[in-house]
């Protein structure tokens, strides 16, 4: 069997081994792959493992030895399922392996805009610390997370851990979730998550009914005072509203690890947000090495499974 991997420095950029690939045939890996490029490199290819290449009728129409796509991710809506059933190849996805570091990172920006460590850092580091009369002094507003409310958009295994974290600090939780639960805490509607929550995190999966949930009519009935936060989709927001809304201060701050487009666009109009309401990470909250571990684990797995007669996490 001939393995293919696509866009192989996502998922392992020089830290991990692929060498467990030797057990199913030859394998080839390739760090990148320009749309132009995926019909040549994938044409004789009877497995291929992916991250963020689109795979479409076009391509498997070119490439009939194509019988297994490994989607390197949770996500898998750059592949056409419709026809890869037509063509009955089969697709697998990694659920949950991002579950810690998504969490960790929703709480990294959580933690930022409540003590603003860089603000204060940046101020000690350039020598006010030691101009200062008193023995402390603050840059910015500082805030105490225990007692605030924390409203949970989406309540899947991402955001039970989150909700988890915010029980630590003591924290208030509401959610708004597509099938609630026993276990699930203070379910309430969307209209009373957003006009009730100081901290508003999504978490729910990017569908037709959640693309652009968040846009001007609804940061509108949101506190001003509110903070938003974004590790799920970026297609969940209009970000031209919400950089409207911020610079208008129609909410207070906001922070994400996705955009739309990525990579970044430098039209992209959250960049002409004043930098103290807003913060962007390069979609790492799963680059950890630990996180891509599991990640690659699961997709040979997932891989030995198919072979085997066996295929799990299976989505087309």
């Amino acid at each position: 069997m001939k393995i293919t991997v696509l866009d192989g420095n996502a998922l392992n950029p020089g830290d991990l081994d692929w060498s467990s690939l030797e057990e199913f045939g030859s394998y080839k890996v390739f760090p990148r792959t320009q749309k132009e490029d995926v019909v040549s490199r994938i044409a004789d290819s009877d497995a291929i493992l992916l991250n963020k290449i689109s795979i479409t009728e076009e391509v498997l129409s070119a490439c009939p030895n194509l019988k297994y796509i490994g989607v390197q991710a949770t996500g898998y809506n750059v592949i056409d399922l419709e026809a890869c059933r037509k063509h009955n190849v089969t697709v697998t996805n990694v659920p949950s392996y991002s579950t810690a570091g998504v969490a960790q990172l929703t709480f990294a920006f959580i933690s930022e805009a409540a003590c603003r460590i860089r603000a204060h850092s940046e101020s000690v580091m350039n020598g006010d610390w030691i101009k200062c009369p008193d023995f402390c002094y603050q840059k910015a507003p500082l805030t105490e997370l225990e007692g605030k409310t924390l409203g949970i958009f989406g309540y899947g295994s991402i955001g039970k851990k989150v909700a988890a974290i915010a029980e630590a600090y003591g924290m208030n939780i509401l959610t708004t979730t597509r099938t609630v639960k026993e276990d699930t805490p203070n379910p309430v509607t969307f209209e009373t998550l957003l006009s009730e929550s100081d901290i508003l995190t999504l978490h729910a999966p990017l569908t037709e009914k959640t693309k652009g949930i968040i846009n001007i009519s609804t940061l509108s009935k949101m506190k001003k005072s509110a903070w938003l936060i974004n590790t799920a989709r970026g297609a969940f927001v209009n970000e031209k509203e919400l950089a409207e809304a911020l610079k208008n201060n129609i909410i207070a701050f906001y922070a994400a690890d996705v955009i739309s487009e990525e990579p970044m666009l430098k039209e992209n109009p959250l960049l002409t947000v004043p930098k103290e309401k807003i913060l962007l990470t390069p979609h790492i909250a799963w680059a950890a090495k630990e996180t891509r571990e599991r990640l690659l684990k699961i997709v040979i797995e997932n891989l030995r499974g198919w072979v085997n007669g066996k295929p799990q996490n299976v989505v087309s």
